[in-house]
């Protein structure tokens, strides 16, 4: 008589991760102060509120896109933190696509 193969229970578990959030995010107390905030009212009112990427100005629903003042060269890696020439004004898309270049750039670097 032929015996049957047993097979042997999964090793390993797999989790539930749907409940597992990351916290939320903190901004750095920089962007939050007076000085930051007047640099960036000051460069929407000169150069307008447009994304220096793409040129967006508006969202899908007509309402105003939000711009994001970033640093040409990064404040982590020596950039002048309220020098108008090394802020560009970029949209939520371009912004978070920069910066995760630049920190991909870093991390092979190091």
């Amino acid at each position: 008589m032929a015996g049957k193969l047993k097979t042997l229970a999964p090793m390993v578990v797999c989790q539930d991760v749907r409940i597992a959030r990351p916290g939320p995010k903190v901004a750095d107390p920089f962007y939050l102060s007076l000085a930051w905030r007047s640099l960036m009212s000051r460069l929407i009112a000169e150069r307008g509120r447009r994304c220096a990427d793409c040129g967006r100005t508006h969202n899908l629903d007509g309402s105003s896109v939000r711009i994001f003042g970033d640093h040409v060269r990064e404040l982590r890696d020596g950039g002048a933190p309220l020098d108008p020439t090394n802020v560009r004004l970029l949209c939520g898309s371009c912004h978070s696509l920069k910066t995760a270049k630049a920190r991909a750039a870093r991390m092979t670097s190091s």
